[in-house]
Formats: structure tokens, C-alpha cells, sequence
């Protein structure tokens, strides 16, 4: 629970111990403390003035300026729940912030406040709850006999808020917090109490009535058996006026989760938790931004592995499409080779003018050995290579239509 202190009683705590030693005891860093004197003008002991003071020397003590605005210090509680360095800096500056205590601010009197409040009375004594839910409400569940603790809880809670930089938004599921980074969803319960339940007057009739016509029934018919009978419930559920706040659930991989809870105790309530509750809040959204940032640098990484081995494939691809292409041209230049051989030895066996069919087969030949030369010039080359995507920017266009094929 946050601890309070009037300007002078604070005057009072920093000049009675090192600063040091009070920065721990409210599990701060002394800088932190440092910020919250110079927030609220209240003067610390300067360098040396602890070790003068402790050898006997006359030391004396700076006077509190009189404030312009009587306000109190709000030292909220510590979350020692683990979370690394950056929620510590986050929790810490919250607390900072969150030390000018609680102040009405027209962020804090939002509309919302005023439909939950109406919703919550109207829906009363229908049920043991009353609940107000919808986009344009908090989303709460208390009875009717707690409605007037959240006229005060509710624009004390927004101006703490506040202070750590969110306002109130509409959304789906009831308002949220936001702020310039993240939104958190939030709601508020009563906790209820199991006890012994007394039968009503109703009750207690209704059963009477069932027996008299089971008995009527039997002695009709000794066999009649009648299964409707009233059950009276031995406990009931009664709204037990502890109210609680949660926000919503924050994933955090590896770590232990910010507190987002806070409900009433033995000595706290919601209303004396309110800078507690806007601390956990800003420590809550810096959690959930971390944790996104954290998965979208993630999914960056999955997204280049991803592209490096399609690249990697491609390339391998790409090389065994160009040593296809390769033995290819090597097939048919062998080829090539041959058909010259056999066309140079029939011409030196036929003489300037064959005859028959070798003499078609010559012409034919001669046709074919020039086309075939041709294919595997540097002209021919360039032509092939254009056509099959080869050895040029758009070697690798068809990779991932031909993956699917």
C-alpha cells in the first residue's frame, strides 16, 4: 500500500536519515528520490552534511519553502516481482510520477464514469450483481451497495492514470486505457462470500406444498413416486463489498508477469491503492509493448531466415537448371561433331555427285548440320538462353511457381 506523507512530514523523513538508507527502505534508487524532493521542493542534506553531522559538527538544516499548494507525497509501493532493468526504469519513473498523489483532473471525469455508474444503479436489486457492460462503459461487476465507493474510486483511479500519461477509450469489450504507446483492458469485481443458507418463507412453503401432494399421490397409489421436488440450496453466494481491479493478461515469455491485479485486504482498499494500481498499469503496458517488440524483432528474424534459405534455394535451383543447360549443349555439340564426321566422310565417298537416297539424305544432312551450328553459336547461345530464362537477372523469375508445380 502506497505511504503518504504531508510536504513537512517528508522534510522531516529525508533529513532524519542518509538518503541512501531511505532510498532502500522504500526500495528506491536514491536518484529516484533525488527526483521526487526536486518534484515536490522539498530541500535534501547536501554533499558532506551526513558525515559533519556524524563527527559532531554544526550542521543545520535547510527549511522547507512554503508551499503554494498544501499537497501530499504519495510514495507507492514496491513490485519486486522480476521483470529485467527496463520494467525496473519504468517502475521506478512511474513512481516518481506518481508521488504528486491524486489530483481531479477533467481527464479524470470522464463520461464513462458518469454511464457506469448509472448502468451499475439501474441494473441493482435485479441480482445479487450488477453489471455494466459495453463499449461506452467500464466494464464492472459489483452489488448496488458498492456504487458509491466507485463515485469515489473511479475519477481517483483516471487521474492517477493520468499522470503516468493514459486517458480513457471506448473499445469492444468496455473502456481501456490507453496511452501513446499501448491500450490495457481493465474491469472490477466484487469477490462474494459462501455461507449457510436460511430457507425463505417461500421456500419453506413450496416444500410443504410438495410433500402434502406426495402424500396425496400415495395414497392414491402406493407406487407413485414424484421427482420434482423443490431443492432448498444448504449455502448461497452474497456479495462480500471486497472489491478488486484487474487488467488484462500480458504474455511475457521467460519472465514472471507484472502484477495486474489489486483487490481489497484487511488493511487496503482500492481506494488507498490508486497510485499502486496507475504504477502496475505503466509498468503493465511497458511489459506488453517489450514483449511485442520482442515478437515482432522475432518474427523479423523467422521472416530473413525464411528469405535466406528461399534465396539459398533458389540459387541451388537456378545452378541445377544451368548445368541441364550445360550438358545439353555439350550433348548436342557431341552430336554435332559426329553428325559433321559422318557428312564429310559421305561426301569424300559419294564424290561431288551422290546419288539416291544419300544424295537426299546429304541435302537434308547439310541443312541440318548448318541449323544445328547455328543453335550452338554465340547468336544461337543468346537466343536460347533468352528464351529458357538463363544466365541473366530473370534466371530465378519461375523458382517458386515451379516449387508448386
Amino acid at each position: 500500500m502506497a505511504r503518504r506523507y504531508t510536504r513537512q512530514a517528508f522534510h522531516d523523513l529525508v533529513w532524519s536519515r542518509p538518503m541512501t538508507q531511505l532510498a532502500k527502505e522504500f526500495a528506491l534508487s536514491d536518484v529516484a528520490l533525488h527526483k521526487i524532493c526536486r518534484k515536490h521542493d522539498v530541500p535534501t542534506p547536501p554533499v558532506g552534511w551526513w558525515a559533519r553531522h556524524a563527527a559532531g559538527k554544526p550542521v543545520e538544516r535547510t527549511p522547507l519553502p512554503q508551499p503554494d499548494d498544501a499537497g501530499e507525497i504519495v510514495i507507492a509501493s514496491p513490485d519486486l516481482t522480476p521483470g529485467g532493468a527496463v520494467l525496473a526504469e519504468v517502475r521506478e519513473q512511474a513512481r516518481v510520477l506518481a508521488s504528486s498523489g491524486v489530483v481531479r483532473s477533467a481527464a479524470a471525469m470522464h463520461p464513462a464514469i458518469g454511464r457506469t455508474l448509472k448502468a451499475l444503479r439501474k441494473a441493482g436489486g435485479k441480482t445479487a450483481l450488477a453489471s455494466a457492460e459495453g463499449p461506452d462503459v467500464i466494464r464492472c461487476t459489483v452489488a448496488t451497495a458498492s456504487v458509491d465507493r466507485l463515485t469515489e474510486f473511479l475519477p481517483a483511479l483516471l487521474g492517477a492514470a493520468a499522470r503516468q500519461g493514459f486517458e480513457l477509450e471506448e473499445a469492444e469489450g468496455g473502456c481501456r486505457f490507453r496511452s501513446d504507446t499501448e491500450t490495457i483492458g481493465f474491469s472490477i469485481t466484487e469477490a462474494l462470500d459462501r455461507r449457510p443458507h436460511t430457507p425463505t418463507d417461500a421456500e419453506v412453503a413450496k416444500l410443504a406444498a410438495w410433500e402434502k401432494k406426495r402424500a396425496a399421490a400415495s395414497r392414491r397409489d402406493p407406487w407413485s413416486f414424484l421427482t420434482d421436488r423443490p431443492v432448498i440450496p444448504e449455502f448461497e453466494h452474497v456479495p462480500s463489498g471486497r472489491l478488486g481491479l484487474e487488467f488484462e493478461e500480458v504474455w511475457v515469455q521467460g519472465r514472471t508477469s507484472p502484477r495486474r491485479a489489486f483487490r481489497d485486504g484487511k488493511t487496503q482498499t482500492l481506494e488507498s491503492m490508486v497510485a499502486d494500481i496507475a504504477v502496475g498499469l505503466a509498468v503493465l503496458a511497458a511489459a506488453k509493448t517489450q514483449e511485442r517488440l520482442r515478437r515482432e524483432a522475432a518474427h523479423r528474424e523467422w521472416q530473413e531466415e525464411q528469405a535466406r534459405r528461399q534465396e539459398a534455394a533458389r540459387n541451388a535451383w537456378v545452378e541445377e537448371r544451368r548445368r541441364k543447360a550445360l550438358d545439353g549443349i555439350l550433348a548436342e555439340l557431341e552430336s554435332l561433331d559426329r553428325l559433321r564426321r559422318l557428312v564429310a566422310g559421305l561426301h569424300a565417298e559419294q564424290g561431288p555427285a551422290p546419288e539416291g537416297r544419300v544424295r537426299a539424305f546429304l541435302a537434308w544432312a547439310d541443312v541440318e548440320l548448318a541449323r544445328r551450328s547455328e543453335s550452338l553459336s554465340s547468336v544461337g547461345l543468346e537466343s536460347r538462353f533468352s528464351t529458357e530464362q538463363l544466365f541473366g537477372d530473370d534466371d530465378g523469375r519461375d523458382f517458386g511457381t515451379h516449387r508448386w508445380r
